[in-house]
């Protein structure tokens, strides 16, 4: 297993490149902007793109994803069907959904294989209604609910600070030293966010 990284975009998102390097298949996780750029990292790594998996559905974490499925044809592209919208206009804050060939949709307790590699869905509101975090076999991909230090924010219309400190507990609860691949800023782990995120902490107090 390799994880590539590349911030993109203005308000430097993390893009995450999953690889099953001995498959030679890999997963897209929130190629928010920057589609030159992300391909370049899919070429690089040797690896055929699989799939495209969004944590949720707002601007920055999404907003290569046509132009990379031109290139793409094929790929399907998974979101909670919550933080989606009708009609294939630009949406900020909700993903306009793809033709039916490309669209997916995943929910609690779903699984997507990247070769060997699964992970497993949890919906995590809070930052937005349809956030979720991907879970693998020690290390998540947080999105916008868990940061090194900090949360997503919750000021927007489909957030909510109750929601995402249920969503903080319950990762906060996962048992071992999960290695964190946030949507911002630097990744981390459980271990130190359940020692040092204020967060957290008080998620896990509730």
């Amino acid at each position: 297993m390799k994880i590539y990284n590349l911030q993109v975009g203005p308000i430097m998102t993390n893009c995450y490149l999953l690889c099953d390097e001995e498959a030679k298949v890999c997963a897209l996780i929130d190629p928010g902007d920057d589609a030159d750029r992300v391909e370049r990292m899919v070429a690089a790594s040797g690896c055929a793109l699989q799939s495209i998996l969004l944590t949720h559905g707002h601007f920055d974490h999404c907003s290569a994803v046509r132009e990379l499925v031109a290139l793409h044809p094929d790929v399907p592209v998974y979101i909670n069907r919550t933080d989606t919208v009708d009609g294939g206009t630009y949406h900020d804050l909700k993903f306009s959904r793809l033709a039916d060939h490309n669209q997916r949709y995943y929910a609690e307790g779903d699984t997507v294989a990247v070769g060997s590699l699964s992970l497993t869905v949890w919906e995590t509101p809070g930052h937005s209604r349809g956030s979720v975090c991907l879970i693998g076999d020690g290390f998540l991909f947080s999105g916008d609910t868990l940061f090194r230090g900090s949360c997503g924010r919750t000021d927007f219309p489909d957030g909510n600070y109750a929601d995402i400190l249920q969503s903080l507990a319950r990762l906060g609860r996962l048992e071992g030293n999960y290695a964190v691949y946030p949507g911002h800023d630097r990744a981390t782990d459980l271990d130190g966010e359940r020692t040092f995120n204020p967060y957290l902490r008080q998620a896990l107090r509730l």
